[in-house]
């Protein structure tokens, strides 16, 4: 940013990012369990971090240097891993390497969908319902680039329900798929969605924000406050 003037309160704004930044930096991980699992000097190059699944027992954690690795129970291989199989020790996602996180979500299958910096997504883990986004019902085991209707789009935002997913584009758009037994993919029908679907009706010609899932509903908020 060219501007280095202070905004009101005095504070400059690479001064506020350095301070949040380091805030981040001293979170402190080791406090989760799952954690325990990790060396210190494993715990120290963490960079970016998620534990998730129904009782913590998963965690993804992204690295100073871009590397990412996933440890724990692997529920409906959710790890990504292209197994089953629990794990310890951290094992690193070579696919995911190198591609910074922007944004992370998973739902209660478990599932999980990822959002990078350059807009990219992807997914894998629980995908009975379509959740992944690919077509199928087939569990995903380890994490595959959604592109169908996303294609020249950039995801800035993820959202996951118990079984359905929900991503924002740097325009504005809303994209959802899989579970819709109430209607929360927002298709106008409660049949499940396999792939990414725009969502028009109400948000049609408008800008949206800011996107949220609840277990079995979908929310959005557009630019003009609605």
């Amino acid at each position: 940013m060219e501007d280095e003037s202070p905004p009101s309160g005095g504070v400059s704004v690479k001064v506020l990012e350095a301070t949040l930044l380091s805030a981040l930096k001293m979170l402190d991980v080791g406090k989760w369990p799952i954690f325990s699992l990790c060396s210190q000097e494993e715990l120290k190059l963490i960079r970016q971090a998620c534990v998730f699944g129904s009782a913590g027992n998963e965690v993804l954690y992204a690295t100073e240097n871009d590397e990412v690795f996933v440890l724990g129970m692997n529920c409906s291989g959710c790890l990504g891993t292209g197994d089953m199989q629990s794990t310890i020790e951290p094992r690193r996602l070579d696919s995911l390497c190198g591609k910074k996180i922007a944004c992370l979500s998973y739902g209660s299958g478990p599932h999980v969908v990822l959002a990078t910096e350059e807009g990219e997504v992807y997914t894998w883990g629980h995908n009975a319902y379509s959740q992944l986004g690919n077509g199928t019902t087939n569990h995903g085991f380890v994490p595959c680039q959604v592109s169908t209707n996303l294609v020249n789009k950039k995801v800035i935002e993820v959202a996951c329900g118990s079984h359905h997913s929900m991503v924002l584009t740097s325009d504005g758009e809303v994209y959802t798929w899989g579970y819709n037994n109430s209607g929360q993919v927002g298709s106008g029908s409660t049949a499940n969605q396999p792939i990414p679907r725009r969502v028009t009706s109400c948000l049609q010609n408008k800008i949206v924000v800011n996107i949220a899932c609840g277990q079995m509903c979908s929310m959005a908020v557009v630019e003009n406050g609605e």
